[in-house]
């Protein structure tokens, strides 16, 4: 995080990817959802449970399901584009550029299509990891949970592969697999994570929200918007650079600004490589 941190304070217009993916997500989700408001399809939707157990032939139709997958595929669509412009103005800062919000998006505009194709890629799996973990109890929940963590962990150099190499989503997904498995062992799992450092940038960022509402709830609120915006917005910044840099460590390069060694320990072996 300190090493990150640093590369932030060097372009700190950083934070404006993830701020803009946020809005983009939000525009997004407003415009589906007022469709399937208007539609009927979120009452439907809403009724899928309730009527597979009470065994009546009401719930969602075919359409409601294609409604809902572009609407997943436009949110994933959204956060990926945005992702990818911070990756790339991240590479080039890390690669000893100076980078701004303009390079990084012309960028990911440049990846327009393998990006897009990623985006339907990852938001089918996500819905169909959805509704499986919607309909499923106990241990089902845990072992889908299991599967969405793996998809999730050989999918983490997807977006810098595709902006950095111009490859298509399926040789990407391939590559990143291989580059983790290369470079940490065939058997790993992630020794960094950063949720606790989101509900650290989500509590600094309410504490001048709170100040403020004291004074003002209508004042108070606008200021949360902003200060817990750019405080979360700061963290997903920090994670793309570290990606970023992990990406970079593991086609054999020292990215700058970072130490080898703690890049070589963002990973560690799993327990049955012990066992083995």
């Amino acid at each position: 995080m300190k090493m990150s941190w640093r590369v932030f304070n060097m372009d700190r217009e950083l934070v404006f990817f993830p701020i803009m993916g946020i809005i983009g997500l939000v525009g997004v989700m407003a415009l589906f959802g007022l469709i399937a408001q208007t539609t009927g399809s979120l009452d439907r939707l809403n009724e899928m449970n309730s009527a597979a157990v009470a065994g009546v032939q009401t719930g969602p139709v075919a359409g409601d399901y294609v409604l809902l997958l572009l609407g997943y595929i436009s949110a994933y669509f959204v956060i990926i584009f945005f992702n990818a412009a911070l990756v790339s103005a991240a590479l080039e800062r890390l690669r000893g550029g100076d980078p701004n919000v303009g390079s990084g998006l012309s960028h990911a505009a440049k990846h327009i299509g393998p990006i897009f194709g990623w985006a339907v890629i990852s938001g089918t799996v996500g819905l169909v990891l959805m509704l499986l973990k919607s309909r499923q109890n106990g241990m089902g929940r845990f072992v889908i949970s299991i599967i969405g963590g793996i998809w999730e962990l050989i999918t983490f150099f997807v977006v810098p592969i595709i902006v950095t190499e111009g490859v298509g989503p399926f040789t990407a997904i391939k590559r990143s697999k291989g580059l983790l498995g290369k470079t940490w062992g065939r058997q790993f799992t992630a020794s960094f994570g950063f949720m606790l450092v989101y509900i650290i940038g989500a509590v600094i960022g309410v504490i001048p929200a709170f100040i403020a509402y004291q004074i003002s709830p209508i004042v108070g609120i606008g200021v949360g918007f902003v200060t817990v915006g750019f405080a979360i917005g700061a963290v997903m910044a920090l994670e793309g650079i570290f990606k970023a840099a992990l990406y970079e460590y593991a086609r054999g390069e020292v990215p700058l600004g970072f130490k080898k060694e703690v890049l070589a320990s963002a990973y560690r072996p799993d327990i049955r490589e012990y066992q083995a």
